[in-house]
């Protein structure tokens, strides 16, 4: 099969995607039509149905894999896929291994990288709460290195979560170097545990979905929880520790309309919400620009996340 990532404006594509996300739309017109994601393991398409009634459209839904046949076009700089024809696919015609979107990363190397941080820990009683979680929790593992960061933003595939982890410890790690006043086991250790509630936050793939717990708490929240109880466990585990490492995990959101239930107080919540935030621009700045032709410097739109209009630097 072709993956999305070599796919170029005039193909005809006929082969077999997950159907990620599915949308009743109506254009300026009334006519109705659907909007449709479809996924494979190197990234996301945009496709339209623009006549859903037809009798080469068969039903399907979200989560399905789905047999399309169609058209790429380009929409603001972006690929697009026109379908003429889908279908639903039957079991072993595919894999599932080649839908999931997957860190280009080895993960068992990040997660190497990561553990090397704690070893770097000095403060005892940082290093016994961090081990607890990366060290000796092996279901926390396997589920810390399978998990996403988001469920489109920035970091939304299989080893997302500790991608992002572990560029957002770099940082706190440069930070450091540059910034002696910075308390550097406790800025290490919340950029290590800072989106530990996204495990509850967000479904396993290949849904990636928002949980219940996600919806009513968000990822914040249920990750001080976490700690507060595994820092429960710890014998003498120092109160005014606890609350400035919990501090920077409520506050790494950097203001209350972005999420955050505190704004930051101490320089580590500081340090850590702007490198959270570098990360996940950089993140989302490279995803945005993964699927746009080498030397294309045509404008891509609005970006959400970065609330401008974004295109490539020309070379």
């Amino acid at each position: 099969m072709k993956y999305i990532e070599t796919f170029r404006e005039g193909e005809r594509i006929n082969q077999i995607f997950l159907c990620k996300h599915k949308q009743s739309a109506l254009t300026k017109n009334g006519k109705p039509y659907e909007n449709v994601i479809l996924q494979d393991k190197t990234g996301m398409l945009d496709a339209k149905i623009w006549e859903p009634d037809s009798n080469g459209i068969d039903d399907f839904g979200a989560l399905d894999y789905i047999c399309v046949v169609g058209d790429l076009t380009s929409f603001q700089g972006a690929l697009q896929l026109n379908v003429k024809r889908v279908r639903r696919a039957q079991s072993g015609e595919y894999d599932p291994a080649d839908y999931l979107p997957v860190s280009e990363r080895d993960i068992d190397q990040m997660y190497e990288e990561l553990k090397g941080y704690i070893k770097t820990i000095g403060n005892p009683y940082l290093k016994k709460l961090l081990a607890g979680f990366f060290l000796e929790d092996e279901d926390f593992q396997k589920r810390f290195k399978f998990h996403s960061a988001a469920k489109t933003v920035h970091h939304g595939f299989v080893g997302g979560l500790l991608e992002h982890t572990l560029g957002v410890t770099a940082l706190c790690e440069a930070f450091c170097r540059q910034y002696p006043i910075l308390n550097r086991d406790m800025l290490l250790t919340s950029a290590m545990f800072h989106d530990i509630g996204k495990l509850e936050e967000l479904s396993a793939f290949p849904a990636n979905d928002y949980t219940d717990a996600g919806q009513l708490l968000g990822h914040i929240v249920i990750g001080t929880e976490l700690i507060s109880e595994h820092m429960r466990q710890i014998p003498d585990f120092p109160m005014k520790l606890g609350n400035e490492l919990k501090h920077c995990i409520l506050a790494h959101h950097g203001e209350l309309e972005f999420g955050s239930p505190k704004k930051p107080a101490l320089v580590e919540a500081v340090a850590l919400n702007f490198a959270d935030n570098m990360d996940a621009k950089m993140e989302t700045l490279k995803e945005a620009f993964a699927n746009v032709p080498e030397g294309n410097t045509e404008w891509l739109g609005y970006n959400r996340l970065l609330e401008t209009n974004i295109r490539k630097t020309g070379r």
